[in-house]
């Protein structure tokens, strides 16, 4: 038996989309393949496959994307397309693609690593850990906000990277784990997974502050993503789509988890689902301390004791000096000391710093350990902010 770990081209299209089609039991008509095959090309992904005996056996692509944590931009590199034939499954070949994708993306410098799961217990075996919940709601037509007037107006418009894009990103930064959107990614990934209407809310002054992508078919209004940067904005578009009342029974949509829209109802008992939704992994622990934007305070120094049996590179004991303006200086560190570290494995490390969990929660339950004064001084100096992808690969 011959066993190879390719980086796969355009020359192994054909398997790629065989294998593909096979596992996530869909099929693409013969008048799309060019489109699939040009976005295939075009995208900035790496695809890994691992040949036995000269058939594709297994294959994984590495996305090359970028995220906000505390409105900083980091490198990622998204895991997607996990599969493997049948004849070839339970042998360790999606393992030896994920250990080599960690190398892969720690050369090049992405920190980061989100999946979205098909079992979590699998990924968080090799150091992925939830960072995100999405929140659906539900809501019958007689419970939808009250329609409002409002300042500014409503345009239906095309899909457009220069119109949409600089919303999204503002908002993108305000939260953690979303991705900064490049041309390709609205021109290929938006446009084909979000379809239907866009309409854009502008204000009095002419500025857009907000859009929502739509679409209704069998009296459900599915709203694809609502972005808001002002209060008017979220009152104009929930407004708005009242304005469809007569054409629906009920409306769903996904939003991020500290939405509290049901409490500014009238009638609040609408349907509310809470599921885990994407994984985190961090690739480069050091790389990433070293680029984290901590809360300012006092200057200080926190031990963490990284447990990571996936990737050696971060394994050990990381002395993190973090200033008063809250950057970081973290640095792997031999020897004895006597001052009382933390201890974490990658994973709850992930939860910690994109900020899904805080420390003193973990510590509670006994998936981080260490003194409490310790773990206190750590969750001070981690940000409060959301967590919320808006998006899927």
């Amino acid at each position: 038996m011959t066993k190879e770990t390719r980086l796969l081209t355009m020359d192994q299209f054909d398997d790629m989309i065989e294998l593909s089609q096979f596992a996530f039991q869909y099929e693409i008509p013969a008048v799309k393949l060019a489109e699939s095959r040009e976005r295939f090309e075009r995208e900035e992904t790496d695809r890994w496959g691992i040949y036995i005996d000269g058939k594709l056996a297994a294959q994984l692509a590495i996305l090359d994307l970028f995220t906000y944590i505390g409105d900083k931009r980091f490198a990622m590199g998204g895991i997607a397309g996990v599969s493997t034939w049948p004849e070839f499954r339970r042998q360790g070949l999606v393992a030896e693609l994920l250990h080599h994708s960690l190398e892969k993306m720690k050369e090049k410098g992405q920190t980061l690593s989100f999946l979205h799961p098909f079992s979590i217990g699998f990924y968080r075996k090799f150091g992925w850990e939830v960072y995100t919940d999405l929140k659906t709601y539900r809501i019958d037509v007689s419970q939808l906000p009250a329609r409002t007037p409002y300042n500014g107006t409503i345009k239906r418009v095309e899909q457009s990277y220069e119109l949409l894009n600089p919303i999204y990103n503002t908002y993108a930064k305000q939260v953690n784990g979303a991705l900064d959107r490049s041309v390709a990614w609205w021109n290929y990934r938006i446009a084909s997974r979000k379809k239907g209407q866009t309409c854009v809310f502008f204000d009095s002054a002419g500025e857009a502050q907000g859009y929502v992508i739509y679409e209704v078919k069998n009296r459900e209004l599915f709203v694809h993503e609502l972005i808001d940067l002002t209060e008017e904005a979220r009152r104009a578009l929930w407004s708005f789509l009242g304005q469809h009342d007569s054409m629906i029974d009920r409306l769903e949509i996904k939003v991020a988890t500290d939405d509290c829209l049901a409490y500014l109802l009238n009638n609040p008992r609408i349907k509310q689902e809470i599921e885990p939704y994407f994984m985190a992994r961090i690739v480069d622990a050091e790389a990433f301390l070293n680029e984290y934007p901590f809360e300012a305070g006092k200057e200080e120094t926190l031990l963490l004791d990284i447990q990571d049996e996936h990737a050696a590179w971060n394994n050990g004991r990381f002395a993190v000096r973090i200033a008063a303006d809250g950057t970081a200086n973290a640095e792997r560190i031999s020897g004895e000391t006597n001052k009382e570290s933390i201890r974490t494995g990658i994973g709850s490390l992930a939860a910690v710093l994109t900020g899904y969990k805080r420390p003193t929660e973990l510590l509670r339950y006994g998936l981080i350990q260490g003194d409490s004064r310790q773990v206190e001084q750590l969750e001070r100096r981690i940000p409060v902010r959301t967590t919320f992808l808006p998006d899927f690969f």
